[in-house]
């Protein structure tokens, strides 16, 4: 593991009960391996739905977008900043995801210009894609750092 929740919350400024990435495996210049455990616990699954818990779509992609800033975060050019979700293309749902499943996240950066970033990832289960999508990045100037954020 290269990184745990608490040093996530130091790169990113998400906080729980909306951070959904548990670790870091691996990352390079643009690129991220995460993890998320889908513990059931969760808030979302009291409403999503009672008694056939699935986890949404888009807190799916939602983690793919954190695990992504991260990634773009990492690198120098924006250490210190914070990366904003700022659309997904070609999104595809391809199986449900339950609790006790791991969510296994990977994204690729692309295109990085003018403070705008776009990457490849994936989710999967078990090595079965989940999630597959273009995911969209902004690094606006002035926003404080994860790490400025209380909690």
């Amino acid at each position: 593991m290269l990184y745990d929740r608490e040093q996530i919350k130091a790169i990113i400024p998400h906080r729980e009960p909306f951070l959904l990435l548990d670790e870091v495996e691996g990352i390079e210049e643009g690129t991220v391996a995460a993890i998320y455990r889908v513990t059931g616990r969760e808030d979302f699954f009291k409403g999503h739905f009672p008694g056939y818990p699935v986890m949404p779509g888009v807190l799916v992609l939602e983690s793919l977008a954190q695990a992504g800033a991260v990634a773009l975060l990492r690198m120098e050019e924006f250490r210190g900043r914070i990366a904003l979700f700022a659309g997904a293309d070609e999104v595809k749902w391809k199986k449900e995801v339950k609790p006790g499943d791991t969510l296994r996240l990977s994204v690729r950066l692309e295109k990085i210009r003018f403070g705008m970033g776009r990457g490849f990832a994936e989710a999967s289960v078990d090595g079965t894609p989940v999630c597959t999508a273009v995911i969209k990045f902004a690094v606006p100037p002035g926003l404080k750092a994860a790490s400025d954020v209380k909690e």
